[in-house]
């Protein structure tokens, strides 16, 4: 998709009055998708943020015909309760969303050292913002990704917290080889400035895994990630995401991205393929031995199963499989 393509397919829909955009330090982008009321409580937290840095809101409405979080969202902005604004990304898709907000950041604000991104299921700690940008300074990184802590909406489902479906794949605040996520993101302007376009590829639309591609290729162009384990956002989470199934398709689902995201790294290597296909072969033999040992170290019989369906879905992969869990958003 060219830069022109992209302008087409986003419209402004509220504004900040009076909006200083030449003056912004950072920029927080928040995708949304039929979640107003949720979106609302994003929001707040993000109006909270102790800061010293002047930061702007961009909400990227991806449903363009019913648009109830930017109905919801943009008198809020107009009105100057939130500082910012809110645009329709019309085409549908997760990827289209971002895309649409990080150009648009780009656009409408010519001075901002970096761009945040939480989703509209979030909450954002007081400091999430601040830690952000100081891990980033301190440890002299591009990107920096945080911790997803998931509240259930029913109590005798915080079990699963530790499920590696939800569990932050790190512990401690340091540099990193990998981040997977944009649910909890910081990405400096400079890498914006120099990854190709569209930022998100538009074959993750309805798949999720955009992000962990975008990520990885900004590594291998050699841009530093880090962790910052203080700059914590809460991902509310539905009971329909602890059922089975969900979590089966989502295991499924993370080992095709895997697939995905490694085949595109190794896209100038002539046995890339066949290497990808024997690492996937070799997961999936060893699945159940490391599904047995997350069994006796849990009792998780889901847990356990974590490895078999990631190595299944990077076999399937192979084979032209795509989960795209978000494709019909009701049963997510």
């Amino acid at each position: 998709m060219t830069d022109l393509a992209v302008k087409k397919t986003v419209s402004i829909v509220a504004r900040t009055p009076d909006l200083r955009a030449d003056t912004v330090e950072c920029v927080i982008t928040v995708p949304t998708f039929r979640r107003p009321q949720q979106l609302l409580d994003t929001l707040n937290s993000l109006a909270a943020q102790k800061t010293r840095r002047r930061f702007a809101i961009i909400v990227m409405e991806n449903e363009a015909e019913k648009r109830e979080g930017a109905l919801t969202a943009g008198p809020l902005f107009a009105n100057g309760t939130y500082n910012g604004l809110v645009l329709i990304a019309h085409q549908r898709g997760n990827c289209c969303a971002y895309n649409a907000g990080w150009e648009t950041a780009l656009e409408e604000f010519p001075g901002f050292r970096y761009l945040a991104v939480i989703d509209d299921d979030e909450i954002a700690s007081p400091d999430w913002l601040e830690q952000l940008c100081a891990t980033a300074e301190k440890l002299q990184a591009d990107i920096v990704g945080g911790p997803q802590v998931p509240v259930f909406s029913a109590p005798q489902h915080a079990r699963w917290a530790t499920h590696p479906v939800f569990a932050p794949p790190y512990d401690e605040t340091k540099r990193v080889g990998a981040l997977y996520s944009s649910g909890n993101l910081m990405i400096s302007r400079q890498v914006l400035e120099a990854m190709p376009r569209p930022f998100l590829d538009l074959k993750f639309n309805f798949m999720g895994g955009g992000d962990s591609d975008f990520l990885s290729r900004a590594a291998q162009n050699g841009f530093t990630l880090a962790w910052s384990a203080e700059a914590v956002s809460q991902e509310i989470v539905p009971a329909r995401r602890v059922e089975p199934d969900w979590i089966r398709a989502r295991a499924l689902r993370n080992g095709v991205i895997s697939t995905l995201v490694e085949k595109r790294k190794r896209a100038d290597d002539t046995l890339g393929p066949a290497k990808v296909f024997a690492k996937s072969l070799a997961l999936l033999g060893l699945s159940p031995i490391r599904g047995l040992r997350r069994l006796l170290a849990t009792g998780s019989l889901s847990t356990a199963m974590y490895p078999v369906y990631v190595g299944l879905g990077r076999v399937l992969a192979e084979f032209g499989y795509a989960n795209e869990q978000y494709r019909e958003p009701e049963k997510n």
